[in-house]
């Protein structure tokens, strides 16, 4: 009985004690201990929080924060397919590798995307530390998209591309639509945008110029600053409830000549000058004023300028230390995230250097790891981090950096760099208290019919009008209309009575694009980019539209411009012609029926001919020959051209 007496007393003074050590209510428990440590308690300064974090991680567990990996679909690695992750997979990857960054590729819908984020939150939670999952995302807010480098759809509010922003080059308007984007991404569970694109785009075949900001590097710095702002919900770096931004690609991408892009082999090389590499880099001041949390190396090997007086080392951007350590950190004073573009580290096989019909490249045979093809897996995460790398996109296997840590390649210290910047990010983020989202919530924001509202503004004022001859514009409804490219939806809801014959319209819209090639059809990027030409030709079926409308009726051309076109053949045949950079059918038409004004001016100059095209450097902006309409050329209808 005695000994009972003294097990009840020894219970409840222990009871006592620890209802007396209870954490404060709302705590999360990540390291399940029962206990409240520094990293757990959201009170506690972010540096508190992020040392104490850091000394009980293990080696593995650092090593694995320097991975940005992909969040895998079932039967794709790269996440392209399907209507969920593959929980597997994931779960592997988490806690066998440590990896706690990922892209998301996943294209549902909003509420259905936001429990899959969830999903992947619940599997953070359960880890020996409880470290959250970052989840980031490229554009997903603009009409063009290219696997692999962005992707539309999924209930996001459809706004026209950068260059469109760039037609208007209005820092207002940029940050609305940054802030709009924000609360979407957010709502679904997406923390990180890998954008804003800060190149400077001077090769007009350049394969990504669409979503870029133009040719102009005041303009693209001003614009740039904007969206990050807008992301970011300011200038002091990234808020709990703002996406931290990723600017890219540093620097020199926009300079490839033939405008063939670095994702491939083939285009591995930007060429500048000491002159025309400071307006590259310029370019990016406005985001790096704006705090981006992040900046992503350029896949190319610059060449041609020198960095304190020094040639530029012959390897890809995620490799230099000039153009990271010196240039960025150095120079510039960045002290955020440098994420590395994808699968830098990754070989480069025959069917990467040379595919052809019976050996394509495939996604398995993706690699960019330019001027340094011949070294190992470990050397190449070496020569990264020592350049300044602290995440490896789309990386997932963290055994060369543990083996270029053992090998002395590279020091424990400077892996406990990256890891702050990773896990310091992650807690201004807030992702540490709560990094769920409401899903029904999701469904009504995303999408909502205010954002979408002011997107469909932004699609309609970025129109350009370059040419309004004989007052063809505005065309008032009830006309008889004849369609090329155009929805006749769309044109009965304008209230234009649609016709199948040009000689039976009165007038006539014929919505095209920029022409280009498939120059490298077995390439994996090179056959989804456009390259080569921009001309009109005769023997297209656009242009044929166009002769045929132009022989009966006043012909209206919209021109979608993903890359500068050339007009020469097809510009004597318009009565009007418009320059779009995403725009709906209604967005166009409402220009078209004067119910909404063009007010863009173009961001790039547009060239005479090939030959004019040829002529000029892929570093310059807007140089060679005088061009047919120069950079800021536009009519606003009732003002001044």
């Amino acid at each position: 009985m005695v000994g009972l007496s003294k097990w009840l007393a020894a219970s409840i003074a222990l009871f006592t004690l620890s209802a007396a050590a209870a954490p404060p209510t709302g705590w999360r428990d990540l390291n399940h201990n029962a206990r409240l440590d520094p990293y757990e308690d959201k009170h506690a300064p972010i540096d508190q929080r992020v040392e104490d974090l850091l000394a009980r991680m293990t080696l593995a567990e650092k090593a694995g924060l320097m991975l940005h990996g992909t969040l895998p679909t079932p039967g794709s690695s790269i996440g392209f397919a399907g209507q969920a992750y593959d929980q597997a997979v994931t779960t592997r990857l988490m806690r066998d590798r440590n990896i706690s960054s990922f892209i998301t590729r996943l294209v549902v819908p909003p509420a259905q995307l936001a429990a899959q984020n969830n999903a992947i939150q619940k599997l953070a939670e359960a880890g020996r530390l409880g470290i959250p999952a970052t989840i980031s995302t490229d554009p997903r807010h603009h009409f063009q998209a290219t696997l692999g480098a962005s992707t539309t759809g999924g209930g996001f509010s459809l706004w026209p591309d950068m260059l469109g922003f760039a037609a208007l080059n209005d820092p207002s308007v940029m940050r609305r639509f940054g802030d709009i984007a924000r609360a979407e991404y957010r709502a679904v569970g997406i923390h990180m945008a890998l954008s804003p694109q800060a190149d400077l785009a001077t090769e007009p075949r350049w394969a990504r110029f669409s979503a870029t900001f133009g040719s102009d590097p005041d303009t693209v710095s001003r614009l740039a600053g904007a969206c990050v702002e807008g992301f970011q919900q300011g200038t002091n770096g990234v808020t709990a409830q703002g996406v931290a931004t990723v600017v890219k690609h540093w620097v020199g991408y926009g300079a490839q000549p033939e405008g063939f892009d670095g994702h491939n082999g083939y285009g591995r090389h930007a060429t500048l000058t000491d002159a025309s590499f400071a307006d590259h880099i310029r370019a990016f001041d406005g985001a790096l004023a704006a705090r981006s949390a992040g900046v992503m190396p350029t896949y190319v090997i610059v060449q041609g300028p020198k960095v304190a007086g020094q040639p530029i080392e012959p390897v890809g951007g995620g490799f230099n230390t000039q153009l990271l350590s010196g240039l960025l950190r150095g120079d510039k004073g960045f002290a955020g995230l440098i994420v590395s573009d994808w699968s830098i580290t990754r070989d480069c096989p025959q069917a990467c250097v040379a595919p052809n019909a019976a050996n394509p490249q495939t996604p398995a045979s993706i690699g960019m790891p330019w001027g340094m093809e011949q070294a190992d897996k470990t050397a190449r995460f070496a020569k990264g981090i020592e350049a300044g790398i602290d995440q490896f996109g789309g990386a997932d296997d963290p055994a060369p950096i543990l083996d270029a840590v053992a090998t002395g390649q590279v020091s424990v210290q400077r892996i406990d760099e990256s890891a702050r910047r990773v896990l310091r990010l992650k807690f201004q983020q807030g992702l540490f208290d709560n990094p769920y989202v409401d899903e029904q919530a999701a469904a009504r924001i995303v999408g909502n019919p205010e954002a979408q509202r002011q997107a469909d503004a932004v699609q309609r004022a970025s129109q350009v009008l370059l040419r309004n001859d004989r007052a063809a514009l505005p065309v008032a409804p009830g006309q008889h209309i004849w369609l090329h490219g155009v929805d006749p939806v769309a044109a009965r809801a304008a209230g234009f009575v649609v016709v199948e014959d040009p000689a039976q319209a009165q007038v006539a819209l014929v919505r095209t694009a920029t022409p280009f090639e498939t120059l490298h059809p077995h390439h994996f990027f090179g056959s989804r980019q456009h390259e080569g030409r921009l001309d009109f030709r005769p023997e297209e079926k656009d242009v044929q539209a166009i002769a045929r409308a132009a022989a009966h009726v006043p012909t209206i051309v919209a021109v979608e411009m993903d890359r500068p076109a050339i007009l020469t053949a097809i510009e004597p045949m318009a009565r009007a012609l418009i320059v779009t950079f995403g725009a709906s059918d209604a967005a166009v038409l409402d220009v078209v029926a004067g119910r909404a004004t063009a007010q863009g001016r173009l961001p790039f100059s547009l060239p005479r001919s090939m030959a004019d095209v040829e002529a000029q450097r892929p570093d310059l902006s807007d140089d060679g020959p005088p061009p047919a309409y120069p950079r800021g050329a536009g009519i606003v209808v009732g003002g001044d051209q």
